[in-house]
């Protein structure tokens, strides 16, 4: 099995902060046995049991399977009764949907804060693309980590990411290091990730397809992509040049939305907890720089802020403020979230913080009245000159002076 880690240096950042520039970043993230680790979640006292989650037993089928249940080759779409024949001490629950539907919606509310680019394709995986969404500095596999994290945090259920440059390399890899694993296949290296996988870990490979290409003498995907494209359309038609580009690492299908995101949201979660209130506000700052300028990226405007704390014993607080006027600048989101901390009358160290701006205006949406004072036509032009030197010169061309000051003025 093949799998790449990087840590520092990974190629996952953006232009702007190091990477390589057009890149794609697109995580898949796969919950672990969802129905049935919900259902553990709910009864604790099944914890390391194997538990089945399905229909009944006669004519019944599995709907979901613990990591203990798939021990005994339990899987998902297996009648109930050859389930129990294999794992006869399995504790076996109906399907509880309306309970999944809620802890799906929780986790991709959580996803919905890293970008809008959030494409939810079942109850329990959903695909990212990051691309223009990663905060300077800050790399694919560091957000993944933090999502991983978060989720834990927020629902006690754990996830697999994979991330690649295309939406099926993700999937494969999500795949392959399960559960609550992280794979990253680095921009360039698709065919080495692929070359030794098995045939049919081929995304959109079916049984009838696997059998047609074994019997061609292929057994990995690395044989597939070594085969004449002529001779695959020749078998398979127009799917044989997708199947071809894909065993290549070829894949541009795009992350669709079902929905306008609802928030752009940046947050840090500190080495050490925080105690400074100026290192705080330097932080909210730098935050809200970074929603702001993705904010004009995307010509979206933003109607409120919210501030997030965590404290060191891991209490979470949120305070959210509507602005005067829809926004895509950064002294108002910062401003409001100043303004925000100072009355939370926090006290305890700080393990995270995070400004969310949201819910958002769209360009079709905003007003002649915006933008019509003096003083907001300034600050935009000033935001737009800034954009335009990070865009030609790399993002450490310009920095505001309060990030780089040791004192306020």
């Amino acid at each position: 099995m093949y799998s790449i880690l990087p840590t520092a240096g990974n190629p996952y950042s953006t232009a702007k902060s190091g990477g390589m520039a057009g890149t794609r970043v697109i995580l898949h993230i796969d919950m672990d046995a969802f129905f049935a680790s919900v259902e553990v979640l709910d009864h604790p006292e099944l914890r390391g049991q194997p538990v089945i989650v399905g229909g009944a037993v006669v004519r019944g089928v599995v709907s979901a399977a613990s990591y203990e249940a798939r021990k005994f080759g339990v899987h998902s779409a297996m009648a109930m009764a050859e389930a129990l024949r294999r794992c006869p001490h399995a504790v076996v629950l109906p399907v509880h949907g309306s309970r999944y539907g809620e802890m799906s919606r929780r986790i991709m509310r959580l996803l919905e804060s890293r970008t809008p680019l959030l494409e939810q394709v079942s109850v329990d995986e959903a695909y990212l693309d990051l691309t223009d969404w990663l905060p300077a500095g800050v790399t694919g596999e560091e957000v993944a980590r933090e999502i991983q994290q978060e989720i834990f945090r927020e629902t006690g259920l754990t996830c697999s990411i994979g991330i690649a440059t295309g939406k099926a390399l993700a999937k494969m890899a999500s795949d392959l290091r399960k559960p609550n694993g992280l794979v990253v296949v680095p921009p360039g290296e698709e065919a080495v990730f692929l070359q030794a996988l098995p045939i049919g870990k081929m995304r959109g490979v079916g049984a009838a397809t696997e059998r047609k290409l074994r019997d061609l003498g292929l057994q990995t995907i690395g044989d597939l992509a070594r085969l004449p494209e002529s001779l695959l359309v020749s078998r398979f038609g127009v799917q044989g040049r997708d199947l071809l580009a894909l065993a290549q690492g070829r894949d541009a299908s795009p992350v669709v939305p079902e929905r306008q995101a609802k928030s752009i949201g940046r947050e840090v979660t500190f080495p050490e907890d925080i105690t400074d209130r100026q290192v705080l506000e330097r932080t909210l700052l730098n935050l809200s720089d970074d929603v702001a300028e993705s904010l004009r990226r995307h010509d979206l405007l933003a109607k409120a802020v919210t501030l997030k704390l965590r404290d060191d014993a891991f209490h979470t607080i949120t305070r959210s403020r509507t602005l005067s006027e829809p926004t895509d600048v950064t002294e108002p989101l910062y401003r409001t979230a100043r303004e925000l901390l100072r009355a939370a009358g926090w006290r305890r160290p700080v393990r995270l913080v995070g400004v969310t701006a949201g819910p958002l205006l769209t360009a079709s949406d905003r007003q002649f009245t915006l933008f019509s004072g003096s003083q907001t036509e300034k600050t935009r032009k000033v935001a737009d000159a800034m954009d335009a030197i990070k865009a030609r010169f790399g993002d450490d061309a310009i920095t505001r002076a309060r990030l780089v000051e040791k004192k306020e003025e």
